[in-house]
């Protein structure tokens, strides 16, 4: 329904007092008193405004909150698009209401909105970067100033063009204009106050894909992508580490200057530097060599310096190892006698002296101590492990120049197993001297005299078992031995076995050749399948032999469908491709006359099968 234009009308007619078809009507908005049941008054109220008259409904539920007074109904607000502030949001108004928009009056013409339950006009998709509009549904008396004067209320307008068909394309300054102009799509415009059709013409605005808009979008967009690379490029120098100082031009001088830094020690990497870069640079003449001769020289002599230092620093390290573990010593000999004191006062003959409160702080003081022996203990056990295996990798380690280099998988597997059981063996072995050392200690300490014997046997018993253990290790050894000569046994195999596939590889291409001929004779001297074929063989043949020229495809489609109507022309050609010796196809004319023929040459195909 229009009630949401009683308001709008109530002002134009205000406004309209004295002009053409409207003399006589003096109303106010305090005036109207018009009932919304009263079909005729609504209907000539309508005509007076040049819109086709709408039904209405008496019921009262399709007119929520009607004021009278104030002659709209309650919470939809008029709106005018062109009015400051308006941007490219439309006003947000109540859920479930339509948004109202009120008359635009011009100097020229006045623009009257649409219906407001109807669906909004529809668009097309928004070109990027677009300035230019299409307007529709001008009226035919509408001028360019009249255009101009409706569409610059929404921005400066840079071009208008104008067709003879009722519409024109408008450019804009800017993109948010656009919007402005779309939104007055669906107004009815009326030239003056006449209600000729010429005079009246509703409006649809869509969007414009013009060139110059993509243009100037194109270029705004290789302006962002060079500012972003600008922007990315200096990120990067900043982020970019210095460049090193210059190096300077070989001369004498400089020459001079840089072997003394060379013996300096402070100024030595810069001095390297600078003759590493004149090498590169090919300084070097038979005039300067003595000059680098001796800087090379003092650079020598640099290495006899750096080696000195690195055994003074390899010496520190081992002095503070040892220094490190005799403390370690005297600290596990302090828990030693400590532990040996909790023993002795644990014994029968001084236990039973003491109270009970007394047994059981001497009992936790005795585990507090045994706790951390242990853990001082196990400490100085890892050192004196660590210093075992590295003796043992020197002295079981082989040079990487006598490691035969191996590339099948099978053999690097046995390889890896028997390294993987050599190191297993090797760490036992190192865990039983371990074991003895601990054992020998503790006997000379405090077991020395009762269990002496048994310490003995286990010693033995030990020693056993490592000579077994060296046993295995000399027996895996001989079978790495063994699968060595394997391999190589393998190796000489796999040479053999590649000159016999050279060798297969020639036979086969030579008979490949042969076959290849045998196989060319036999297609070309192929039997047909049916009679059928032989019949339109035979006939073909006397049709082309009367054809010296040559018939394409469709001419022997034609002339043989009289006689077989069921015949395609996909079968003729497939029966002539089948027969080489006796028809050929050949190309006749030029550009768009060329034309493809086939021939009969069964006369030069017989010689060509007897020979």
């Amino acid at each position: 329904m229009s009630l949401g234009l009683i308001k709008p009308m109530s002002r134009e007619l205000d406004g309209w007092q004295g002009t053409e078809g409207l003399e006589g009507i003096v109303l106010g908005p305090s005036q109207i008193s018009m009932s919304i049941t009263d079909t005729t008054a609504w209907a000539t109220a309508m005509n007076n405004l040049g819109i086709s008259p709408m039904p209405l409904v008496s019921d009262p539920i399709c007119v929520p909150a009607f004021e009278h007074s104030l002659g709209l109904m309650a919470g939809m607000a008029p709106v005018n698009p062109t009015m400051t502030g308006i941007g490219l949001l439309r006003p947000a108004g109540p859920q479930g209401l339509p948004v109202m928009k009120e008359i635009i009056h011009c100097a020229s013409c006045t623009l009257f909105p649409a219906n407001p339950n109807l669906p909004p006009p529809a668009t097309r998709d928004r070109p990027p970067g677009c300035k230019t509009v299409f307007v529709g549904g001008l009226p035919e008396n509408a001028a360019e100033e009249i255009i101009r004067e409706v569409f610059e209320q929404c921005g400066a307008i840079t071009a208008l063009r104008k067709s003879k068909k009722n519409f024109c394309h408008i450019r804009f300054a800017e993109e948010f204009m656009v919007d402005k102009a779309i939104y007055l799509s669906g107004y009815r415009m009326r030239l003056g106050s006449s209600t000729d059709k010429k005079d009246t013409g509703r409006l649809h605005v869509d969007f414009a894909q013009a060139r110059d808009d993509f243009y100037e979008w194109e270029c705004k967009q290789r302006m962002f992508a060079r500012e972003e690379r600008h922007r990315r490029m200096v990120e990067d120098e900043q982020l970019r580490p210095p460049s090193p100082a210059p190096i300077v031009h070989y001369s004498d001088h400089e020459a001079c200057l840089t072997a003394e830094k060379l013996k300096d020690e402070n100024q030595f990497l810069e001095a390297t530097s600078v003759l590493l870069a004149w090498f590169e640079r090919g300084e070097v003449t038979r005039r300067s060599a003595n000059n680098f001769y001796s800087m090379v020289q003092a650079v020598n002599g640099h290495s006899r310096r750096l080696m000195s230092e690195k055994a003074a620093h390899e010496q520190e390290l081992e002095d503070a190892k040892e220094r490190f573990k005799n403390a370690l010593a005297g600290i596990l000999t302090g828990f030693e006698q400590i532990v040996a004191v909790f023993k002795a006062a644990s014994k029968q003959k001084a236990w039973d002296h003491f109270s009970k409160a007394q047994r059981k702080n001497i009992d936790i003081w005795r585990k507090q101590a045994e706790e951390v022996r242990n853990a001082h203990s196990e400490e100085l056990m890892e050192i004196r492990h660590e210093e075992e295996m590295e003796m043992s990798d020197d002295d079981f380690e082989e040079s990487p120049s006598k490691i035969p280099r191996i590339d099948e998988s099978a053999l690097h597997a046995q390889a890896r197993a028997l390294k993987e059981e050599n190191d297993s063996l090797r760490w036992q072995l190192d865990a039983y001297r371990n074991e003895v050392e601990l054992l020998k200690q503790e006997q000379g300490k405090f077991y020395r005299t009762d269990e002496s014997h048994t310490k003995d046997q286990q010693l033995q018993f030990q020693q056993q078992a490592m000579q077994g253990m060296q046993q295995q290790l000399l027996a895996l050894q001989e079978e790495y031995k063994k699968k060595e000569l394997e391999l190589e046994k393998i190796k000489e195999e796999k040479s053999q076995v590649q000159a016999l596939l050279a060798s297969l590889q020639e036979r086969e291409t030579n008979g490949f050749t042969q076959n290849r001929l045998s196989s060319e004779g036999s297609v070309a001297a192929r039997s047909l399948k049916s009679e059928k074929e032989a019949l339109l063989v035979g006939i073909i043949s006397a049709f082309l032999h009367v054809h010296p020229f040559g018939a394409n495809i469709e001419y022997l489609w034609s002339y043989l469908q009289r006689l077989d109507a069921k015949i395609s022309s996909g079968e003729i050609e497939t029966l002539l491709q089948q027969l080489p010796n006796m028809f050929k196809q050949e190309f006749t004319g030029v550009g768009a006359t060329l034309e493809k023929k086939w021939k009969f040459c069964g006369f030069e195909g017989i010689k060509c099968v007897s020979q």
